[in-house]
């Protein structure tokens, strides 16, 4: 009865959706639109041919089922055949394969659904020996049955955790106790695990927009990055939360979600003058226990983390939400809120400095991202360059006579925020050049006469140090105006615009500022050092290299399947660099450092030993291997080096701007202290103060 029951629902799907599908059919003419602005603006196009559409079968039944938990093996036969035919669905604006791919997915979804309900209605037993393999864990399974069990399993491995962890704890206890902490234990995580699968299923069928705008949103943005990584399908919401990143005022409703070391999420601090502060019913403590977006159905989210509640909010930004809360006093109450940007929302300060005391005071910069004011066009300049350029003139006022800006993890923004970055440090001329997809060769410059700041510097860069981050520590190694000290970076040299999904873009390549329900982030350029080189693909190389952990299993352009490939042209020819640096010398200082320090040898040695378990294995669902496992594990966990303990080399103090601040203000204060903490054991920071001890310029 079951397995007719789906055939029938999915029956009825399959008129729904390829019937006429108002929907697909918008979705079909963006991916159309897709091709044709790619064509005309994309700085290396690809045509639209069966290439494309085989990897975009592959990859956007990857984005909508990546652990094969929906689909099985009967479903992929049966899109089989538009495997190398989306080529002529994406030129013909055709819905086929997105009806059919729509009809499918929805009734898996709700098929699985169901089968999570079905499974955990009894106990699971940890002492029978099972296996998840790997093959199972990575392929679709063959039929339901199939599926079912497999689901069963990673449901168990997932419960396993948590259940060890109690086993661990009641060793030492009688039998009997054991035995009723074990159960106890069970269907409390059996529910947990239950509730937060089933919040991962409503999340597709509840979104805002409805089956067939997941599954388009998927379709489009595969279509997208196959013309490169960094070229992006955005929804309007996605759109207005990647800018928001950059510098715009972000929409959201104002209260910060905090949860305790039980799990039990609620409601912190509440932003004034934001949408839930107005509402006057929300307070402090109040717990979300469910969500509901305009339309849909109710969303379970009493026993989701933290995370888990933040993705289901994050949807969208424009659809009301009714939220199910629960007061302290236990009394349950109904709000209804829309996102809004708050205008009296101060600016984070996102560009921090200390003074590193010693022998000689160093200047430290920590600097996040290359974010810059998108909306506005006032005389007063919130992008980082200016930001950082406040934070060096307080430094000056400590007499520090070198200066370390920190770019690890910056993952880029603004190119402009960038140029002007190294304005900062070298006086007016190129900084670096940029390409687009015909011959000519435009410079990046510093108009700008004068430096800030000429003393000692070093720029900190890893492997997530890519884009703007990339522009700026390369001309600075190209001027030979800074130490670049780290690991090579990531590799991006590229450039994007967001344009808008609509046909104005085809007509007119500035239609970027005009309005739409979807968008398109699309590599115009290429970008270029003024030495004619790129940190395409390879990254920037540091001057002086440190050994790094993310190295061990970094993920970089290089990995991406369609990063474009490196290419070099003519130098600049007004670009003048200073004289070289001693950085042969520089490496030769830091390497007994290296050689000494207890956390780089540590990471030697784990780098060893991870390479030896990298490759995927079966994995037990029997509780006496996990207990052994988990051992391992902790083992493992123990071997990963910690980050020396404070040096007595020099001091992290704030300059006495900051000391004014925090002296009114605990929380900052509070903060503040973890910051001067965590600095204080950074070996990368040591060996960098240790390198401008050399008084190199």
């Amino acid at each position: 009865m079951k397995q007719f029951s789906f055939v029938f629902v999915a029956s009825i799907l399959t008129i729904q959706l390829t019937a006429q599908n108002p929907v697909l059919d918008k979705v079909a003419a963006n991916a159309f639109i897709i091709t044709r602005i790619v064509d005309k603006y994309h700085v290396e196009p690809k045509p639209v041919d069966k290439t494309l559409s085989y990897n975009l079968f592959d990859h956007v039944i990857d984005a909508l089922d990546d652990e094969r938990m929906f689909f099985i093996k009967e479903d992929i036969d049966k899109l089989q055949p538009f495997r190398m035919h989306l080529d002529e669905e994406l030129l013909g604006k055709k819905t086929a394969f997105l009806g059919q791919l729509s009809t499918i997915y929805q009734a898996r979804v709700a098929q699985v659904d169901t089968m999570i309900d079905n499974i955990c209605k009894k106990p699971f037993n940890f002492s029978v020996k099972e296996t998840l393999t790997e093959a199972e864990d990575t392929s679709f399974a063959l039929n339901t049955n199939l599926q079912r069990i497999k689901i069963a399993k990673s449901i168990k491995k997932l419960m396993l955790n948590k259940i060890s962890l109690a086993a661990e704890n009641s060793a030492s206890l009688p039998a009997d106790r054991q035995k009723k902490i074990m159960d106890s234990v069970e269907l409390v995580t059996r529910k947990r695990v239950q509730l937060k699968l089933k919040l991962e299923m409503k999340k597709i069928l509840q979104s805002p927009g409805g089956i067939s705008q997941v599954v388009g949103d998927a379709y489009c943005n595969t279509l997208a990055s196959y013309f490169d990584p960094h070229t992006a399908y955005f929804p309007l919401t996605e759109k207005e939360n990647f800018e928001s990143q950059l510098g715009a005022k972000p929409l959201r409703f104002g209260f910060q979600l905090v949860e305790d070391d039980n799990g039990n999420v609620t409601i912190g601090k509440l932003l004034p003058g934001s949408p839930a502060f107005k509402s006057g019913q929300l307070n402090k403590g109040d717990k979300i226990m469910a969500l509901q977006w305009a339309g849909k159905e109710e969303i379970d989210v009493s026993e989701a983390n933290r995370e888990e509640i933040s993705e289901v909010l994050d949807a969208s930004n424009h659809e009301e939400v009714t939220f199910t809360i629960k007061k302290a006093d236990g009394t349950i109450r109904k709000v209804i809120l829309q996102k809004a940007t708050n205008e009296n929302d101060e600016a984070d300060n996102k560009v921090k400095s200390f003074v590193l005391k010693g022998a000689k005071n160093i200047g430290f910069i920590s600097l996040p991202a290359f974010y810059t004011d998108w909306e506005t066009n006032s005389a007063e300049d919130h992008g980082c360059a200016n930001d950082v350029a406040k934070e060096i003139l307080k430094l000056k006022k400590e007499n520090i006579t070198g200066l370390i800006i920190d770019l690890r993890f910056n993952g880029g923004g603004s190119i402009q925020e960038a140029i002007e970055l190294a304005g900062i440090f070298i006086d007016a001329g190129p900084v670096g050049q940029i390409k687009s997809r015909d011959a000519k060769v435009y410079t990046m410059m510093d108009v700008n006469r004068g430096t800030m700041y000429d003393g000692p510097l070093v720029f900190l860069v890893n492997g997530y140090s890519a884009s703007a981050s990339e522009i700026l520590a390369a001309a600075m190694q190209d001027y030979n105006r800074a130490l670049i000290v780290g690991s090579p970076t990531y590799g991006k040299a590229t450039a994007q615009l967001i344009m808008p999904m609509d046909t104005a873009a085809l007509a007119n390549h500035n239609a970027n500022n005009a309005k739409a329900d979807s968008y398109l982030k699309l590599t115009i350029n290429k970008l270029f050092r003024v030495t004619g080189q790129t940190a395409q693909f390879n990254g920037v190389i540091p001057d002086v290299k440190l050994p790094d952990i993310l190295e061990i299993d970094s993920h970089r352009e290089a990995d991406e399947p369609f990063a474009l490939k490196p290419s070099v042209i003519a130098a600049n020819k007004y670009y003048k660099p200073l004289a070289p640096l001693p950085v042969a010398a520089l490496q030769e200082k830091a390497n007994p450092e290296i050689d000494q320090s207890e956390y780089f040898n540590e990471l030697k040695k784990y780098a060893t030993e991870y390479k030896k378990v990298m490759a995927n294995q079966d994995i037990s669902l029997y509780l006496n291997d996990v207990l052994a496992a988990r051992k391992k594990v902790k083992e493992k966990d123990d071997a990963v080096p910690k980050e020396t303990a404070s040096n007595s080399y020099y001091v992290i103090s704030n300059h006495s701007f900051d000391e004014e601040r925090f002296a009114s203000d605990e929380d900052l204060k509070r903060l503040n202290n973890e910051w001067r903490k965590a600095l204080q054991k950074d070996p990368y920071i040591k060996i960098a103060y240790d390198l401008l001890m050399t008084d190199f310029k």
